[in-house]
């Protein structure tokens, strides 16, 4: 078994390009400084549960590269010719909030022209590209492709989305809209959605669900038994990846529960939304699992995320340690942050 020390500096390397060049990287003294703010029983099977986690669910810029690339050459997107197809295709720029999708079309772009040389950019295109990161909820996409779609003056579209990672909810969500608008509307389009890893998070199938979704309530969040979208539990059993066993995943999933209702009690009125396993109008929050080198989603419990030791002496944000710092495009330390 791995010593904690060993098991900080393993997170450590694992988040090595995390937000690189605009934070310091990440040291296991700074994973340590972040374990310590858990209950002393439960640090290391933090640690080590943790580890496991962001071994499948830490998307760094080399696997972000590796899924990009194989889809620059992918046969069934280009129909083996590649070159051909990327030159007829229109890359979109139309996210309406945030910046994730201007980074992953300039990552995206640097590699189709290391590949086949600076494409022409077509003024009549077969075909449009979305490019995002991960899809969580699947509202951002749903509304910046449809709003897109109701300006586009071509009669037929063929639209496709490209993602590092999706979740079922939201890939359920994206074509349930679409479709419906579509029908709605009358408009002639056809989308694909490419995805290198989905993620499932179904009310329907909790029981082996892949995001953080615990088996019963602790004492703190009881609150969330109550309201219109009342917690509902995960049995015990069906645990997979990115989790290492049943008993780890527990004891991980109720301290970040706890952590996150600690932080929300550092302000005197928090968002509703800002659940303590991430930011949802539903239950506990989202739950997500999945950091990608760029950022940590506010759908991830607040415990990776939230807070700043830097921050002015009496603001909330000086409470909590994270371990992945989330880049906001708030100014900073407003109080639209907690």
């Amino acid at each position: 078994m791995p010593t904690d020390d060993e098991l900080a500096a393993s997170i450590a390397e694992k988040l090595a390009d995390y937000r690189q060049g605009e934070i310091a990287p990440p040291d296991a003294q700074h994973v340590d400084l972040w374990v310590g703010q858990f209950p002393k029983e439960v640090r290391s099977t933090v640690l080590s549960e943790m580890n496991t986690v962001l071994s499948h669910s830490y998307l760094s810029r080399g696997l972000a590269e590796q899924f990009l690339n194989g889809l620059l050459n992918n046969h069934k997107l280009t129909g083996g010719d590649p070159k051909a197809f990327w030159e007829r295709a229109q890359v979109l720029q139309i996210q309406q909030n945030g910046n994730s999708q201007s980074e992953m079309v300039a990552l995206f772009e640097g590699l189709a022209s290391a590949k086949f040389g600076i494409l022409t950019k077509t003024k009549s295109p077969s075909s449009y590209i979305y490019i995002d990161d991960v899809i969580f909820t699947g509202n951002r996409v749903a509304s910046d492709v449809i709003e897109w779609i109701k300006n586009e003056s071509q009669n037929e579209v063929v639209l496709h989305i490209i993602v590092l990672a999706i979740h079922t909810s939201g890939s359920w969500w994206i074509r349930k809209k679409l479709d419906q608008f579509k029908k709605d509307s009358g408009k002639n389009f056809e989308y694909h959605i490419w995805r290198g890893v989905e993620i499932e998070n179904r009310k329907a199938y909790r029981n082996r669900s892949e995001i953080y979704w615990p088996v019963a309530l602790t004492d703190s969040a009881s609150e969330y038994s109550l309201g219109p979208y009342p917690f509902e539990a995960r049995a015990p059993g069906g645990t997979g990846t990115p989790f290492s066993s049943e008993a780890s995943r527990q004891v991980l999933e109720s301290a970040l529960l706890d952590a996150g209702m600690k932080i929300r009690g550092f302000s005197a009125q928090p968002a509703a939304n800002l659940r303590p396993l991430g930011f949802s109008s539903f239950s506990v929050g989202f739950g997500a699992t999945i950091v990608t080198y760029r950022n940590c989603p506010n759908n991830a419990p607040l415990a990776l995320w939230w807070g700043d030791p830097e921050a002015p002496s009496g603001h909330p944000f000086r409470n909590w340690r994270p371990l992945t710092p989330r880049k906001t495009y708030a100014k900073p330390f407003s109080k639209f942050d907690f």
